[in-house]
């Protein structure tokens, strides 16, 4: 039978080792891009999987001085687009951290 010190060892580099597998989900979470539309493509907003906006293409028929309200709430839907797909994306490379560590799924770790 292995000692407390054993087993709190042992523990503790688990703890250290999903900590480190977390982290590293963490940063490919920045760097996968999802694209979210509105208007049939006219307002486009790029984010990363963590919602970190990385880019907005507004087509030229949007820049009229008319149209502001619009482009508003274009902007606004396309980056609520994207926010879903950033979410979605985040949830499926979790399960696959999770499952990586042996988790059980649904387990939720803090963040």
């Amino acid at each position: 039978m292995k000692s407390m010190e054993e087993m709190i060892q042992a523990a503790q580099q688990a703890a250290e080792t999903i900590q480190k597998q977390m982290s590293e989900t963490q940063n490919k979470l920045d760097q996968l891009e999802v694209e979210g539309l509105a208007g049939g493509g006219l307002v486009k907003i790029r984010c990363s999987a963590k919602g970190r906006v990385i880019g907005v293409s507004i087509d030229d028929s949007l820049m009229q001085p008319g149209e502001k309200p619009i482009l508003e709430d274009l902007i606004a839907a396309a980056y609520n687009d994207a926010r879903v797909k950033a979410d979605s994306v985040a949830n499926e490379e979790l399960a696959k951290a999770q499952q990586g560590m042996g988790l059980p799924p649904g387990f939720k770790l803090p963040f």
